[in-house]
């Protein structure tokens, strides 16, 4: 879904984002025995049947090699930053790993405080799993899978950088998650809360994101 207005090169730097110190360090979480790295082996493919070969080889494929640029890069509206006292509101109601939606919102909300915003992001309903420091396998903050800790690394980088995270706290007891278990500076909220802090950040004039995944 974001793919369609999301453009990675002018929206977000991964380097400006996320602290190499908490990148996932691949080669620390998948045995090197299972990866495969085209660069180095061939694919091959055996046991074809005569058609799957005539099909495979019907059309070259890939057509462009690695690298090749196939999109513009014209940014066409202007890089607005943050008037004075201007806030923005973002409302995450996406299960962590789901799909793009956390994440995304989370990323948009760095790009908003780094523009000068005063920024908030507001997690309720399924929302309220993104915040939990338990995330890992088989131990707790072991990424089991490149990527696993994204959006806990994400929102330690916003916090750090003068962000507010709300965390519902009945969005947690939906699934059993535990208070204790949040990531450190996550603010536990009541359940009231989510309609008050809506109409709080309103009153503010702030721009409000509300992401929903159902």
């Amino acid at each position: 879904m974001y793919a369609q207005f999301v453009d990675s090169a002018q929206f977000v730097d991964s380097a400006q984002l996320v602290d190499s110190a908490q990148l996932v360090d691949s080669a620390q979480l998948v045995d090197s025995a299972q990866l495969v790295d085209s660069a180095q082996k061939e694919i091959t493919v055996t046991d074809l049947t005569d058609l799957e070969q005539k099909s495979l080889n019907e059309i070259p494929h890939p057509a462009l090699a690695e690298g090749s640029s196939i999109y513009g890069g014209t940014k066409v509206f202007p890089d607005y930053k943050a008037e004075e006292g201007q806030s923005y509101f973002t409302l995450v109601h996406g299960i962590a790993h789901e799909s793009s939606v956390s994440f995304v919102a989370v990323l948009q909300a760095t790009r908003a405080l780094r523009k000068g915003f005063e920024a908030a992001i507001y997690f309720y309903g399924p929302g309220s799993l993104n915040c939990l420091a338990t995330r890992g396998f088989p131990t707790t903050g072991t990424s089991a899978f490149p990527g696993e800790h994204n959006i806990n690394n994400s929102l330690k980088t916003f916090m750090a950088e003068g962000g507010k995270v709300y965390c519902c706290r009945f969005g947690l007891s939906l699934h059993g998650a535990r208070e204790e278990d949040l990531i450190e500076g996550v603010i536990p909220t009541h359940p009231l809360d989510v309609q008050d802090a809506l109409i709080h950040y309103a009153r503010k004039g702030a721009i409000i994101n509300s992401t929903y995944q159902l």
